[in-house]
């Protein structure tokens, strides 16, 4: 129990810990290898494209569900 004590009492406090969590922030993005300028634009295109496959995609499934629904409906209208 006094060895927990003593733990607690050595622990910096928080502004300490803060600015040494800040300075291996700033140090681990010193050593970031970032993009070039060309990457980024394809890296964004690439992005684009895939959401507007996506986009056709899903519209064209919820198109073909809704005109199922409405032949589904108007078939069951007719019986009654």
């Amino acid at each position: 129990m006094a060895q927990k004590n003593d733990n607690k009492a050595q622990k910096p406090n928080i502004f300490v810990r803060m600015g040494r969590r800040l300075k291996e922030t700033f140090s681990e993005l010193k050593r970031v290898t970032w993009p070039t300028f060309p990457k980024v634009i394809k890296g964004t295109c690439v992005v684009l494209v895939v959401v507007a496959i996506f986009t056709v995609v899903v519209t064209a499934i919820n198109y073909g569900l809704q005109e199922l629904l409405q032949v589904i409906t108007n078939i069951k209208g007719i019986g009654e």
